[in-house]
């Protein structure tokens, strides 16, 4: 598509005026994080004259047109209070050791968790029956690496054991498709043993 390509290079000279010493990066000491058409704006205070400042620059100076159903403002210091950007989920939590403060838990989010999930049903779904074991699992692999390796920073312990769940679930539902009877690993051997001695991925 090339609006996202047109809305980058426009955005370039928003990036350059925003950090400008009459910017906000100066009189608001706010950051603009971006990447290609998408971006956020961080400051302690973000109020009236900052709004004002990005609709000016984006639809006044550039005729650009900002998507009033992904543009709001977040307070992440509130109860419930999340932000979602680039696959990820950033918001405050209690902290797990009951100590009395918070942290800032940066996880895959919800919608990136849910489009994996489908890339893989579609990868062990029916029409996979005829695939090879072997090859079968080397496509998981490349699959679950990349999405891991992307969505590595932060705490993504809980998103990964999920995955691997479903992973799971789904090559048990996909053995059981190639088979007559309801497909048993070896004697002794979990299922999760088993696809792992196959050469399964864990996250």
């Amino acid at each position: 598509m090339i609006s996202p390509l047109l809305a980058n290079v426009y955005l370039h000279w928003f990036d350059k005026v925003f950090h400008f010493a009459s910017g906000p990066a100066t009189w608001a000491k706010a950051r603009l994080i971006r990447y290609a058409d998408d971006f956020v704006v961080m400051a302690r205070y973000i109020g009236k004259e900052m709004e004002s400042y990005i609709e000016t620059k984006l639809e006044g100076w550039m005729g650009l047109k900002l998507n009033r159903n992904k543009t709001r403002t977040v307070d992440l210091r509130e109860e419930g209070a999340s932000l979602d950007f680039l696959g990820y989920t950033f918001r405050y939590e209690c902290d797990l050791r009951g100590q009395p403060w918070k942290y800032l838990n940066i996880s895959p989010s919800k919608k990136a968790q849910k489009r994996e999930r489908e890339a893989l049903r579609k990868m062990t779904g029916k029409e996979m029956c005829y695939r090879p074991l072997p090859v079968l699992i080397a496509e998981l692999n490349r699959n679950l690496i990349g999405w891991s390796n992307y969505f590595s920073y932060g705490y993504p312990r809980k998103a990964f054991r999920a995955m691997n769940w479903y992973v799971q679930k789904r090559m048990q539902k996909h053995l059981n498709r190639r088979s007559q009877r309801a497909y048993r690993p070896p004697e002794g051997v979990s299922l999760y043993s088993h696809l792992r001695k196959q050469g399964l991925v864990y996250l």
